[in-house]
């Protein structure tokens, strides 16, 4: 068979990359070596996680905050079995949506490890060992990421897991030990927090969530605390060993004393990295970077012509949302149009509780970039709307150009900020000043009115609020 474009990985850069290029008149086909489609985010990601975040979420309220509401649960109780089972539920739903839209919009799947044999053509090989050789006229790498780890870490799968297994247990981990407080280990470690876990979290960088803003690890590291979650910064990791059903964890302090963790689970959570093996991008000719990225030029084309790579697997933020509109991208080039993505406007989001969000440059960006500017925040305690639902923790702040009153960054923490940083990201796609965020008149009572108030504090420095 030939196809204009196929696309290898189903995750949210293959999929949406393949529906955009059929919607634009292309003959397209997708290949997937697992027999569901949607990748590391529908599958062991972004979906799974949130279920379970949602779910833990529903129960930590029955437990701390239904009293205070006039609700009364008499010695509310969860079961995890059902918890997992909904979750499988959630993920088996919108797996199966994607197959709807490859049907939809008539797009060829096969299934199986995709690898090439030359520049426009590649092997299909299904789990029973047969094979097939398909052509592409131009072809979409998108196989995405796999969870790193540190070299003298053995991952069992069972004891010492990452998120992959950490979203299917079947028992609630007595004390578990996160390796690395970032994204993944900060949502992970909340549900099980939640339900009853003791959680250590170990981060080699002096705080956590060490690319935001600072004034957002600062909070957040506040509020986790507050709920429980114990925090171990400056600590670099030397040794983990399973004796049995104990995992033990060494570690040095800023002081260079060794400190030792013992737990039951270890989730190690140190990020993530390209994953490239089986594809035979050497028969392509296809270049990777030191890092094990696949080399792309601006429009995401690789040192091969026709050939293109997108999502965790290039470089950049390793972001669902980032694949997708990579995925646009190049479909919409292939297609002869002119389409753009602005790096700096990928909002990055934390969904923990309260969440965080942030888009745009940080404070430390904008010091070693020279850009001279102001600052305005807003505590979430001032709503009436955060009062009302007594999500009280976190802040709005906003960073604009000191001369020209430009938003160049939006950092969040509190109730629904996922949702509430969209705002900014539209305003700084359209080069909104803060003084423009500040005049538009917002619902009340609502969290937004943080981001008036925040956007208001930065232009004049007089919130009406606060």
């Amino acid at each position: 068979m030939k196809y204009d474009i196929i696309v290898i990985g189903s995750g949210p850069g293959g999929y949406i990359a393949a529906v955009r290029a059929s919607q634009l008149g292309k003959k397209v086909a997708i290949i997937e070596k697992y027999s569901t489609l949607g990748g590391t985010c529908l599958n062991v990601g972004c979906i799974p996680s949130k279920a379970l975040l949602d779910s833990s979420h529903h129960y930590y309220d029955a437990v701390h905050h239904f009293e205070e509401h006039g609700i009364s649960v008499e010695n509310p109780k969860f079961d995890f079995g059902k918890m997992i089972e909904r979750k499988a539920k959630v993920v088996e739903t919108t797996t199966g949506g994607i197959k709807y839209l490859m049907d939809k919009n008539n797009i060829d799947v096969y299934e199986g490890l995709g690898s090439f044999e030359d520049a426009t053509h590649v092997k299909v090989t299904k789990n029973d060992g047969s094979s097939e050789v398909i052509e592409g006229t131009n072809i979409i790498i998108a196989t995405g990421s796999k969870p790193s780890t540190l070299p003298f870490i053995s991952i069992d799968k069972e004891r010492i897991i990452t998120s992959t297994e950490a979203l299917k247990l079947k028992e609630v981990p007595k004390h578990l030990i996160v390796i690395g407080g970032g994204v993944i280990g900060l949502e992970l470690g909340s549900v099980y927090k939640r339900l009853g876990a003791d959680v250590s979290v170990v981060e080699y960088a002096p705080t956590i969530t060490p690319t935001m803003d600072k004034d957002v690890s600062k909070e957040l590291t506040k509020v986790l605390k507050k709920q429980g979650v114990k925090f171990n910064v400056s600590h670099g990791v030397t040794a983990v060993e399973r004796n049995g059903d104990e995992v033990v964890v060494k570690a040095t302090n800023k002081k260079g004393e060794e400190v030792t963790f013992t737990g039951d689970y270890c989730l190690v959570a140190v990020g993530r990295r390209p994953y490239t093996e089986g594809l035979g991008l050497d028969k392509a000719g296809v270049k990777v970077t030191e890092r094990g990225q696949i080399d792309v030029n601006d429009h995401l084309q690789t040192n091969v012509s026709n050939i293109y790579a997108i999502g965790d697997v290039v470089r950049g933020a390793m972001l669902a949302h980032k694949a997708e509109e990579e995925g646009v991208v190049v479909a919409e080039y292939l297609a002869g149009e002119k389409p753009h993505i602005d790096y700096n406007l990928i909002p990055g989001i934390i969904y923990t509780w309260p969440e965080v969000a942030a888009v745009g440059k940080t404070e430390d960006e904008l010091k070693a970039a020279n850009v001279d500017y102001k600052s305005g925040k807003f505590s979430m305690r001032a709503l009436g709307r955060s009062r009302a639902s007594g999500d009280i923790d976190g802040f709005v702040k906003v960073l604009a150009d000191k001369n020209t009153d430009e938003v160049l960054g939006v950092h969040m923490v509190g109730a629904r900020v996922a949702d509430l940083i969209m705002e900014m990201a539209v305003a700084m796609e359209f080069r909104a000043s803060a003084e423009d965020i500040a005049r538009i008149c917002h619902g009340h009572p609502t969290y937004s009115e943080a981001v008036k108030e925040a956007a208001k504090a930065a232009w004049d420095g007089k919130p009406l609020n606060a």
